[in-house]
């Protein structure tokens, strides 16, 4: 009987025999899992490896960029690493089923003392040569070495989901880096526009001045709004180098390789996507820490069968053969073969009930690897909801913001005409200016976040999608 698969199944079904039928799992999920999230959504979704999510953009900067990350990346590279050393563990343990064999040589030379083995006092010599091979093979009849493996093997699967979950947070920080620095070169670029539309603002106040119909203030007042926008033009200068910065080291490469190509100006990538969620059934088949917890229940399990091995007896071979002899030259004659063999069936009866604490431990394990799971994936539709409703709420405000916008530069422009006629107060024109500004700067940064969500939700997904 496969006891490991036994005690899985008889603790998860005690546990949890309220879970929902439909969870692919196997029944690990206390609760059953809504049919959909809150902003329904359907969708073909493909691997974290193995989708082009990113491609939706079609922005060919980005798409080199997550290329040569996943080449070149050091994380990427260590998590490789790590499944290899996981695959090595396994087969260390599958090394278990077979015996293991050892040979020997040796030349032994020694006296024995006659004073205390013979009362006349003549003692022994003895010299002689040897040769041999030994072998010794623990017969796994009561699957102690499977379950071994079996634990072992789930580590492995687990190392591998781990490496989805770096490729997944890879493609993020990149993507998300990549569209913050988009969207810094926009601010930058609708602060140039505002610099130079408020450098003509100044000329205007300077005219009017000259012409004896405006007053110093005036002026004054439209070089602070100038000099106030030039003021933010070092920080964003300086935040556009430090993301390239950031880019790099994602990438692989050190500072500077990439900052001539990244430091030209390009528009944001289209934030407006047909966001395909599936249902949040899909999250148990596809987000790697959702099936990292669940490789973990599963070496758990293992853990608790193995420990139910230490209670059953252990069979094993051991088997000697060699060949002895006073002379080199005779090592091979008929007389000087030597041999053993002797099966071995060993049993602890008593160890001051130490097995029973480890099972104990291992259940207790197991017991917490389940709470563990189902808090992730709690934690995971969460994280998908909040980051589809984030999203639909800043396509609403973009498109409420643009109105803004629109009726801020009109506003500026009414404002600035009345001025050049003596028909309202030069304050106008500065509130005009200074909301059209923010109106504006307020519209990319939504942009941006709207991008950054897209972001969030491929990470929550666990990947992207197929529209």
């Amino acid at each position: 009987m496969d006891y490991t698969r036994f005690i899985l199944s008889a603790t998860i079904a005690v546990a949890f025999s309220s879970a929902s039928a439909s969870d692919p799992a196997g029944g690990y999920v206390m609760d059953p899992l809504p049919e959909s999230w809150q902003m329904t959504r359907q969708c073909t979704q493909t691997l974290p490896t193995e989708d082009d999510w990113w491609k939706t953009f079609n922005d060919s900067t980005l798409d080199a960029l997550i290329a040569k990350a996943v080449a070149n990346n050091y994380d990427v590279a260590a998590a490789l690493r790590r499944i290899e050393m996981a695959d090595k563990i396994v087969k260390e343990a599958q090394s278990g089923y077979f015996p293991t064999l050892s040979l020997s040589g040796s030349w032994t030379k020694g006296q024995q003392s006659g004073a205390v083995s013979d009362p006349v006092g003549r003692y022994e010599r003895s010299s002689y040569f040897s040769l041999g091979a030994t072998m010794n093979w623990e017969i796994d009849v009561f699957g102690r070495v499977k379950a071994a493996v079996k634990s072992k093997k789930a580590a492995y699967q687990a190392s591998k989901s781990d490496y989805d979950a770096v490729m997944v947070s890879l493609c993020a920080n990149i993507a998300s880096a990549y569209m913050n620095l988009r969207m810094c070169q926009e601010e930058l670029s609708v602060a140039l526009a505002h610099i130079a539309s408020q450098d003509d603002v100044v000329k205007i106040t300077e005219a009017r001045y000259e012409a004896d119909l405006g007053d110093m203030l005036d002026v004054t007042q439209a070089r602070i709004v100038l000099y106030g926008t030039q003021t933010s033009l070092p920080a964003l200068r300086a935040r556009i180098k430090t993301l390239i910065n950031t880019i790099s080291i994602l990438v692989g490469e050190y500072p500077g390789e990439l900052a001539q190509h990244l430091s030209v100006y390009e528009r944001m990538p289209d934030y407006r996507q047909t966001v395909s969620a599936g249902v949040p059934a899909d999250l148990l088949r596809r987000r790697p820490d959702i099936m990292t917890a669940e490789l973990q229940l599963a070496q758990y399990a293992a853990n608790v069968g193995i420990s139910k091995k230490d209670f059953l007896p252990t069979l094993s071979l051991t088997g000697n053969i060699g060949t002895a002899a006073h002379n080199a030259g005779d090592l091979f004659g008929n007389k000087s073969l030597t041999y053993s063999v002797a099966p071995q069936l060993s049993w602890t009866l008593f160890d001051g009930l130490a097995r029973n604490y480890r099972t104990a431990e291992a259940k207790l394990q197991l017991e917490a690897a389940v709470d563990q799971y189902n808090l992730t994936v709690m934690n995971a539709v969460e994280e998908v909801d909040n980051a589809l409703i984030q999203y639909d709420a800043t396509l609403s405000s973009i498109e409420l913001q643009k109105k803004v916008v629109e009726q801020s530069e009109k506003s500026l422009n009414l404002a600035v005409d009345l001025y050049k006629t003596g028909l309202t107060p030069f304050s106008n024109v500065v509130d005009g200016q200074m909301n059209w500004l923010e109106s504006q700067n307020t519209l990319v940064e939504l942009e941006g976040k709207a991008l950054a969500t897209l972001v969030t939700i491929y990470q929550s997904l666990g990947g992207g999608w197929q529209p």
